[in-house]
This record gives C-alpha cells, sequence and structure tokens, in this order.
C-alpha cells in the first residue's frame, strides 16, 4: 500500500503522523511504500534525510502526497483547504473529531473517504489507545497553561498556582476523572494547588481517592456540586469526552459569571464541543485566549502541538500497530479482525458507520459490516 505522510496544515500544529521508526517499520519489514511531504516533521525535530534513511520517499507538494497516497496518516483533522483533495475510497487515519464539524463531515461522505478516527478506536474494556497519549500531554498541559494565565501579567488574578507558607493555594476544579482529568490532577497537586475533581463515576473517584496524594477532593457530578465548585475555582479545567460524542455542557454561562474575576477556564474538550457553554468557539495558539464575564477563556484544540517532540513520539507509538494493520490487511479485513479498530471508522463509503457520529449531524447511521 502507499501511505501518505502529509505535513500538518493547522496553526501552530508542529506534529507529524508519522515517525521515521514507523516509516522503516512499514518499507522495510511489512514491505510498504511511505510517502512524507518534505518538512513534515521539522516542528518535531525530525529531518528529511532521517525519513528517507529509513526508506521514506520525500514528496514535494502537499497536494501530491494526497493525489498519491492509498492511506493518508495525518495527526489533526483536515481544514477546509484539504477538502478537495481527497479521492473516493481513500483512507484517511486521523483524529477526526467530526461530532462538532458538520461541514468536514459532508465532504468526507460526498468524496466517500474511509475515514478512521484515533480518537473513538476502542478496546473491550472501554479504553481509548489512541487518545490516552495526547491525553496524558493535554491534561499535563492544562494546569501548566493555567499556572501561566493566572499571572497578573497575563491578565489573570495575580495567584500563584502553589501558593506560599501562610498564603493559601490557587483552587483548581477539574471536570471529568478521566485521561485528561487524572494527568492534569497529578500536576495541579504537585504544584501544590488544591483540587477538587469532580466526575459520575463514584468507583472512579473513590480509586483517585487512593492513588493521588495532597490537597484533594473528589466530588460526585450533579449540577448543585458542579456549581458550587466551579464558584470558588481560580483555575477551572473542563475534561469530559463521550467517544465520538459532543460533549455535554456541564457549565452554564450563569456558572461562569459567579467565578471571580480574573479566574481562568481551559477547556480541553474543545475539540469536542466543549463542555464549559462560554467556550463558544476554538482559539488558536497564536491567539489562544478571549475573556467573557471577567474570566480568562483558554480554548485551543490542539495543546499537544505546542509541544511536538513529545507528543510526535507518544502518539505515533500507539497508533502504528493500527495503520500497520490497515495497510496490511486492507481496512474491511483489518476492521473484521480488530473490534477495537473497527470502532475507529466513523465514516466509510459516503455513509456514517459511527452512531454518536451520525447522532450529532441527524444523519442515518449504518452498521460497519453492512458497508464494508
Amino acid at each position: 500500500m502507499i501511505i501518505g505522510v502529509p505535513k500538518e496544515i493547522k496553526d501552530h500544529e508542529d506534529r507529524v503522523g508519522m515517525t521515521p521508526a514507523g516509516v522503516e517499520e512499514l518499507v522495510k519489514r511489512h514491505g510498504h511504500r511511505v510517502l512524507v511531504e518534505r518538512g513534515a516533521g521539522e516542528g518535531s525535530g525530525i529531518t528529511d534525510d532521517e525519513y528517507a534513511a529509513c526508506g521514506a520517499e520525500i514528496v514535494e507538494g502537499h497536494e501530491d502526497v494526497f493525489l498519491r497516497a492509498e492511506l493518508i496518516v495525518k495527526v489533526k483533522e483536515p481544514l477546509p483547504s484539504e477538502y478537495h483533495l481527497f479521492r473516493q475510497g481513500q483512507i484517511l487515519m486521523t483524529y477526526l473529531h467530526l461530532a462538532p464539524l458538520p461541514e468536514l463531515t459532508h465532504a468526507l461522505l460526498e468524496r466517500r473517504v474511509i475515514g478512521i478516527a484515533y480518537e473513538t478506536i476502542q478496546r473491550a474494556d472501554g479504553s481509548l489507545p489512541c487518545l490516552v497519549p495526547m491525553s496524558e500531554v493535554a491534561g499535563r498541559m492544562a494546569v501548566q497553561v493555567g499556572a501561566e494565565y493566572l499571572e497578573r501579567v497575563k491578565g489573570g488574578r495575580g495567584v500563584l498556582l502553589g501558593g506560599v507558607p501562610g498564603v493559601p493555594p490557587a483552587e483548581v476544579v477539574i471536570i471529568g476523572a478521566g485521561t485528561v482529568g487524572t494527568s492534569a490532577a497529578k500536576i495541579a497537586l504537585g504544584m501544590g494547588a488544591h483540587v477538587t475533581i469532580i466526575d459520575i463515576n463514584a468507583d472512579r473517584l473513590r480509586y483517585l481517592d487512593e492513588i493521588l496524594h495532597g490537597n484533594l477532593i473528589t466530588v460526585m457530578s450533579n449540577r448543585y456540586n458542579i456549581e458550587r465548585a466551579v464558584r470558588y475555582a481560580d483555575l477551572l479545567i473542563g475534561a469530559v469526552l463521550v467517544p465520538g460524542a459532543k460533549a455535554p455542557t456541564l457549565v452554564t454561562e450563569d456558572m461562569v459569571k459567579a467565578m471571580k474575576p480574573g479566574s481562568v477556564v481551559i477547556d480541553v474538550a474543545v475539540d469536542q464541543g466543549g463542555c464549559i457553554e462560554t467556550v463558544d468557539r476554538a482559539t488558536s495558539h497564536s491567539d489562544p485566549v478571549y475573556v467573557k464575564h471577567g474570566v480568562l477563556h483558554y480554548a485551543v484544540p490542539n495543546m499537544p502541538g505546542a509541544v511536538p517532540r513529545t507528543s510526535t513520539l507518544a502518539l505515533t507509538n500507539a497508533t502504528l500497530p493500527y495503520i500497520i494493520e490497515v495497510a496490511n490487511l486492507g481496512p474491511a479485513e483489518a476492521a473484521r479482525k480488530s473490534p477495537a479498530l473497527a470502532k475507529g471508522f466513523n465514516v466509510c463509503f459516503g455513509r456514517v458507520v459511527h452512531e454518536a457520529v451520525a447522532k450529532a449531524h441527524g444523519l442515518p447511521y449504518s452498521p460497519l459490516q453492512e458497508v464494508l
């Protein structure tokens, strides 16, 4: 199979969909061809020469990669300028996050692309192996970024996350106790903050109460508890995930209005539509923050792109086995042999094959086995 690795074009997205190690595995062990757009790895500190030494063909143009490749391996969802590049039957493996993106969804359907979303590849135990590494990065970054924007020079309240002796630490409230929330809690606790983590799963809260140490409170998720916690938060982190679906709105605009002036909101769920009502638009690394009701809102959907070296290595460790399965077996046989991979299929030959995506857009749902 011919596999294409284009350069990412999203604002300050310096991750790349494959490392030289992945190229070598695909080319030298499995006999595939890999096309890498010139400069695709530069942001992650990977040179064209490194790719070439592992067997990649360096391609000059962005469009040439799409034109020649049967399987496109990216990091982020395609942007409108790329929609016209897709061909019928072409396979796309990337983070798609289709639920809040009707235009991309319809573009993939119209061009009859086989869209496999990393974020919905799901094992029998419910774990999301390709999402976990980026969730770990985003959770850790959310606290770093929040600490920065709480500084007065950045427009925040002027609060040090960990406080000092005689002065209480900042209040960090995290909604969602999955990978993002747990990673954020670890860093916030390590920096000395007082942390409240809210989730709907009592067993998960019990587990975190046992393994995390420091100034931690675990709280069951309901409107009353969320409203109370948001009111005292200095830093509020939204970390809610429903695989493939639009994130539920758990923090209302009235709750944000009641927050302290100069507080910071970071909605890591923004790439799935966001779980905080006042996060009404995505921002970018070039322009990451806006102020609403006196509260700083950070809503960058590709947070891990700011640390591309770490993120690329972590991402490709998780995604390469699935890329190899699709390349070796073809999408139909790979889906039949791997139930986890099958759940990653979102669109296929003009039909929506992921139920949550179909529901998000009011489109008919077709079981994957009926389409492939």
